[in-house]
């Protein structure tokens, strides 16, 4: 994380005072950075706030959430409302106290040890059907705290064939990879 870029010019107030108030005490010097993770987020600012703190090294990340494409896809306009705050409110599961909003910013700790898994880091002899199996886990523990949808996920599912998330992925992942590529490209020159 301190060989991310440092951010060049002035960043809001709204995004400092965010990161300010997660940081695990007030008044901590802080360096900010520029960082680019995933494919899902390309675009989007996101600031990466590093400090030292007793004899210890803290980084707390703030990501520019935008209402959901699914609605622009459908060729719908919605009221762009973020319902990152009430999936984490409704959720199913004990909560990361590090996760948070702030207004359009999501907030959350960087640490070694609180990272998303990569597959390609995973050793040769394991299991993804474990993996894919949380994931699926913890994707029902968020639609379980939407009472109003809770029946329609088993009729949804019921009316579809065997084959429709295999499907489904690998239609996504080719969407997605075109997508990260044409983004690449753009940003590249």
């Amino acid at each position: 994380m301190a060989a991310l870029p440092m951010v060049q010019g002035t960043v809001s107030g709204e995004v400092t005072d965010a990161l300010e108030q997660v940081m695990p005490e007030a008044g901590l010097s802080y360096s900010l950075r520029r960082r680019v993770s995933g494919l899902g987020s390309l675009g989007r600012p996101r600031f990466v706030a590093l400090a030292e703190w007793r004899g210890g090294k803290v980084a707390r990340e703030a990501k520019r959430l935008i209402a959901s494409s699914a609605l622009w896809a459908r060729g719908q306009k919605g009221s762009g409302a973020l319902l990152y705050q009430v999936m984490l409110e409704r959720s199913v599961r004990c909560r990361d106290p590090f996760v948070c909003m702030e207004g359009p910013w999501l907030l959350r700790r960087l640490s070694p040890y609180c990272s998303r898994i990569e597959l390609t880091a995973l050793p040769k002899k394991r299991d993804e059907g474990k993996l894919l199996y949380a994931m699926g886990w913890e994707t029902a523990n968020v639609h379980l705290g939407d009472r109003q949808q809770i029946k329609a996920v088993p009729r949804d599912l019921a009316a579809r064939t065997s084959t429709w998330l295999r499907k489904a992925a690998k239609a996504m992942t080719t969407r997605t990879l075109t997508d990260w590529k044409e983004w690449t490209v753009y940003h590249a020159g």
